[in-house]
């Protein structure tokens, strides 16, 4: 049995310069974090004496004698890519929902690759699990998905993520003393819309005449380095707050299903509570919404989004990793 964990993630700037469609013709970058929040993947052999040949669980129970009949196009894919034979049993727990904004379906691809090459009893880097989830995203499922989801997740920790024409990339961590580090995470609140979204949909219509897009595209890929700046300078930390509301301004231009009046709601009840600023996560159009402000208003958010779910976490640093591994299945 192999059991892998693998995170989720927080992307501050630069997404949407994430997307093939736009770096391989301007390049991109991202400023992201991982967080203590994870998904899980257990996997193990299945013995021979079912009528089926996999079994899946996660939200649904799947049982399939052949590859083509999995529902699950993550796990499909992935079995394909991996030319799998054997039978298998797998089976996904997470400890957020799926479709948030948080990078979970790249969390579930990174960490089913993760658990095939362990039972196979290959160790792989970060970046061959990065750049085999990518693919089989992109490639093989065909979804409107953008490349830093997968990176985050197989890497771990806070990094400056480059994007080239060429389709390389780079990882550069980004490096805060202690004290810097506690302070920006002690100004962020998660909280959890209700509103589940498909962002392969969403992103698919921010994609729709890309050209005419490439400007706010541009401007969100320099926050990246303004970000940077703020938090390696001497500036005040709530500058931070203020560009990340200039980046969710921007943001919100590139398509009509990024926002809504009841997105737009909560987030100037935030406002309105003390936040500096904030976002959607991920592609937009619910899932959910982090916040930026000064601890001592946190209680006063917390008040005026009561009907939402509040999320504590930390930035975390391992990425995605093998927590058990028993090949024999003992």
């Amino acid at each position: 049995m192999i059991i892998t964990r693998t995170p989720f993630r927080i992307s501050f700037f630069g997404g949407g310069t994430d997307y093939p469609q736009y770096y391989r013709e301007h390049g991109g970058a991202v400023l992201a974090t991982s967080i203590d929040k994870y998904c899980y993947i257990t996997c193990r052999k299945l013995p021979p004496f079912f009528r089926h040949k996999h079994r899946i669980v996660y939200s649904k129970i799947e049982e399939a004698s052949k590859n083509s009949e999995i529902i699950h196009p993550s796990v499909r894919e992935v079995l394909n890519y991996m030319s799998i034979s054997n039978g298998l049993e797998i089976h996904h727990d997470g400890d957020l929902p799926a479709r948030s904004g948080l990078g979970s379906s790249s969390s579930f691809t990174v960490g089913m690759l993760h658990a095939l090459y362990a039972m196979q009893g290959k160790m792989i880097t970060k970046e061959k699990l990065a750049s085999d989830a990518i693919h089989v995203e992109q490639k093989m499922i065909e979804e409107n998905v953008g490349s830093q989801d997968q990176i985050s997740a197989a890497f771990g920790g806070f990094n400056k993520i480059v994007f080239h024409k060429n389709n390389l990339f780079e990882v550069t961590p980004v490096l805060l003393n202690a004290e810097k580090l506690q302070e920006l995470e002690s100004h962020l609140m998660l909280f959890f819309t209700g509103f589940s979204r498909i962002a392969s949909e969403i992103a698919k219509s921010q994609l729709e005449n890309l050209h005419l897009k490439a400007k706010t595209l541009e401007s969100l890929g320099l926050m990246v380095d303004e970000g940077l700046s703020i938090l390696q300078g001497n500036e005040e930390i709530s500058r931070f707050g203020k560009l990340l509301h200039e980046g969710w301004t921007y943001k919100k231009t590139l398509s009509n299903n990024v926002s809504n009046q009841a997105i737009d709601d909560i987030y100037l009840s935030a406002i309105e509570a003390g936040a500096i600023g904030g976002k959607i996560l991920g592609a937009g159009g619910g899932g959910f919404l982090l916040i930026f402000a000064k601890p001592e208003n946190h209680q006063k958010i917390k008040d005026k989004l009561k009907d939402l779910v509040y999320v504590p976490f930390a930035f975390e640093t391992d990425g995605s990793k093998v927590v058990l591994y028993q090949p024999n299945g003992l």
